[in-house]
Parts: C-alpha cells; structure tokens; sequence
C-alpha cells in the first residue's frame, strides 16, 4: 500500500508560482496514476489535474489549464504540481492521491491519498 506526503504549500500573492510535491513511498510507483486535488472551506473536494503512469499522458481541470503543470519523476517517486499565475480562488487544502486503475479525473477512483498542504493565494 502506498503512503504519500504532499509539501511546498504556503502564502503566494495573486500572480505569483508554487510547486507541490508529493513523495511516495510503500509501493511501486510507476505503476500508479497520480492526480492532485483541492479543497476550499465549504466546498466539496474537486479534480485539478493527473498523470499516467509514465508521465505522457495528462489531464487538467478546465479552471487551472494553462497555469498548472503537472508532473512525475519515477526514479524519485514523487509527482508535481507547478502552479503559475495564482489567483484567490486557488486557495485551498490540495491533495496528492493515486489509483492503480480508473478514470484519472474522478476523485472516488483515487483509495490512497496524502493529509494534504495548504494554499493561500492572497488578492
């Protein structure tokens, strides 16, 4: 089973970057598909983007394509979420999860996932 551990949260201005990551550990990690997630206060848990298993393949939510990249390096066991021109609405916990199988957009396909970091992009 797969333990993952999500870091490089913070306070950002609108306009500014952050990078996520998220290690892994307890399990063969090229074999899992990847997806980041985020939840503001109040609102349900919401899809940001995902990756497959060699890192060709991505997929983004409409909200953040164009600003957000992410990203994988097996060989380090840990996935990326670059995160460019940062707005308000960014603001939320974000989450790292994984799933052997499944649709990598849909958030109950995902058993494993991290404890999450904050964001906080300030206007």
């Amino acid at each position: 089973q797969v333990q993952l551990l999500e870091s490089g949260g913070g306070l950002v201005q609108a306009g500014g970057s952050l990078r996520l990551s998220c290690a892994a550990s307890g399990g063969t990690f090229s074999s899992y598909l990847m997806g980041w997630f985020r939840q503001a206060p109040g609102k349900e848990r919401e899809f940001v983007a995902a990756i497959g298993r060699s890192g060709v393949n991505t997929y983004y939510a409409d909200s953040v394509k164009g600003r957000f990249t992410i990203s994988r390096v097996n060989v380090k066991n840990t996935v990326y979420l670059q995160m460019n021109s940062l707005r308000p609405e960014d603001t939320a916990v974000y989450f790292c999860a994984a799933t052997e199988f499944g649709v990598p957009t849909i958030r109950r396909q995902y058993p494993y996932w991290g404890q999450g970091t904050q964001v906080t992009v300030s206007s």
